[in-house]
């Protein structure tokens, strides 16, 4: 079996550590469950939370996700709907966030998870 990429489990939304085990529990598409997360690593074992509170991080990557979401569907109204009423504005906007939350809800706590953790890639990493 190929060793998976680090980009690969970002996006496929797996541990850190094995690369291999599911974070979360429900798709994303479940609108009622999609912030399900397992508390450890079906694969490797690793506690997800790695420390109390860790995920509140997060927050600050959801943030940064909803600024970028806001700037491009502001410039690509300006541009394609040839700079539409503020409420075209702020209903396109805030229908997009809105409709983004689930996957920016998970892609924080993934980015989380790989890069602030401090949990490292080990290709040995089996729960026995």
């Amino acid at each position: 079996m190929s060793e998976p990429s680090k980009l690969g489990a970002v996006l496929k939304c797996r541990c850190p550590r094995c690369r291999r085990g599911v974070v979360f529990k429900h798709s994303f598409l479940n609108l009622t469950k999609f912030d399900e997360m397992y508390e450890d690593c079906a694969v490797c074992g690793l506690h997800y939370e790695v420390e109390v509170g860790f995920f509140w991080g997060a927050m600050y990557i959801s943030y940064a996700f909803s600024v970028a979401i806001v700037l491009t569907v502001g410039v690509l109204l300006y541009y394609l709907a040839n700079d539409p009423d503020m409420w075209v504005y702020l209903v396109t906007v805030a229908a997009t966030v809105v409709v983004l939350t689930p996957l920016s809800f998970r892609y924080a706590r993934i980015l989380m998870l790989h890069f602030f953790s401090g949990v490292r890639y080990n290709p040995n990493a089996i729960k026995g």
